[in-house]
């Protein structure tokens, strides 16, 4: 019973860990599933139009290859443009032409390097060595389209919920309460009673100016009069 339940447990744990690994990688598994029906449908053209021109044409290696991926690369970026990558931003349409048809000519020259190498370095000129060093070309130079488009031709969309605050004007909080303001410093004003104090300023003893005019009366006056 306890081994049918940890049992139960990890097929939970496995189907769990799947799914978000499923929801992670979803845009990327449909983009590399579409990307790969359009590279199929160029894929067909590229070869086939590759061994007519150059077995039945008589067309050189290199240049069969040329005119065949330039009319493959027309059918990919149809594809791409309005079924693979619809859903992410583009620039303008001159602009995409402009990089998509710069990434496939990095993409043919990885190609070309594939059929030169095997034909002209290797001296493999059969028909079978040429086919291979053609397919190898075109799934090196599929993965880096499928890599490029994605980072320079159609960006991704930003995520939901990721936009930008707008500013606004600021949100109005508690009054703060001011501390207490410093006093400005009163004028030192000699008094009548002779004390050196303002007649209206506290003394240390807590005393007013009154009442120390009040101690200075008559008595204290005669006293220094003697």
């Amino acid at each position: 019973m306890k081994v049918l339940v940890t049992d139960t447990r990890e097929d939970g744990h496995l189907v769990t860990v799947v799914r978000g690994l499923y929801e992670r990688f979803q845009r990327l598994i449909h983009e590399a599933a579409k990307f790969g029906v359009v590279g199929a449908i160029a894929f067909v053209v590229t070869t086939v139009g590759t061994n007519l021109l150059h077995f039945q044409a008589g067309w050189g290696p290199l240049t069969s290859n040329v005119i065949a991926t330039v009319v493959a690369t027309f059918v990919s970026y149809a594809g791409n443009r309005y079924w693979t990558f619809r859903h992410r931003e583009g620039s303008t349409v001159a602009r995409e032409y402009a990089v998509f048809f710069v990434l496939n000519g990095i993409g043919l020259a990885i190609q070309l390097a594939c059929i030169g190498i095997t034909y002209y370095l290797l001296s493999l000129t059969d028909k079978l060595s040429y086919n291979v060093a053609l397919i190898i070309g075109i799934g090196l130079g599929t993965l880096f389209r499928f890599w490029s488009y994605r980072r320079w031709v159609w960006i991704a969309p930003p995520a939901a919920g990721a936009d930008p605050p707008v500013a606004g004007p600021p949100v109005a909080g508690p009054p703060v309460a001011a501390g207490p303001a410093a006093r400005p410093a009163r004028e030192h004003v000699p008094s009548q009673n002779g004390d050196g104090h303002a007649p209206d300023l506290q003394h240390a003893n807590g005393h007013g100016g009154h009442d120390q005019s009040a101690r200075t009366g008559p008595s204290a006056l005669n006293g220094w009069d003697r």
